[in-house]
């Protein structure tokens, strides 16, 4: 799961967190919370948040590769490793219309935070508060007052999705799975 970071999200998209430095020379390692690091290098500019939400200058990217789930990154004007621990645990952001396009039958999960979930039957879940990845899939967190859903994000349960609702046909069991009601 990701850190929590204050941002303006209207405009930016959290996609990492500075781990450590790497080396002498001002390089970073950055862990994605995508799971998609080589993406880093991709970006025309990153911008760093402390937990607070104060922001960085943008930054572009000298060098990347990909180690693991993580990028080690240099960016310009981080030139050593006093300059790389200065920004160890700060976020990593993107600005939105930074983002390629999706292609035929991709989509970004991020604008799926806000919008209410239904079921096919019309039952109404709440709304999904966030995504996170559970290491095997992407799950949308949906609340709705003290109830808590985590759906996973695969074809054959969520239906139907667009800018105003997300439609899932839930398998027997995954919705009860958490209810004081189950029996174990």
């Amino acid at each position: 799961m990701t850190d929590d970071y204050l941002y303006p999200a209207e405009s930016y998209l959290l996609i990492g967190k500075i781990i450590e430095p790497h080396g002498l020379k001002g390089e970073i390692k950055i862990f994605s919370f995508a799971g998609q690091p080589e993406n880093i290098q991709h970006y025309k500019k990153l911008v760093l948040v402390t937990p607070s939400g104060k922001l960085s200058q943008p930054y572009s990217t000298e060098t990347c590769r990909v180690k693991g789930k993580s990028a080690i990154v240099r960016l310009n004007s981080v030139n050593d490793r006093n300059g790389a621990e200065a920004i160890t645990g700060m976020g990593v952001l993107i600005l939105k219309e930074d983002l390629p396009q999706p292609g035929e039958n991709e989509f970004y999960l991020y604008p799926m935070v806000g919008l209410p979930v239904v079921t096919t039957q019309g039952r109404k879940l709440g709304t999904v508060t966030k995504i996170f990845s559970n290491g095997a899939q992407d799950l949308l967190v949906v609340q709705d007052n003290d109830e808590e859903y985590l759906i996973p994000i695969l074809d054959t349960i969520v239906i139907h999705h667009d800018a105003e609702k997300i439609v899932i046909e839930p398998p027997p069991g995954l919705l009860e799975i958490n209810s004081e009601d189950s029996v174990l």
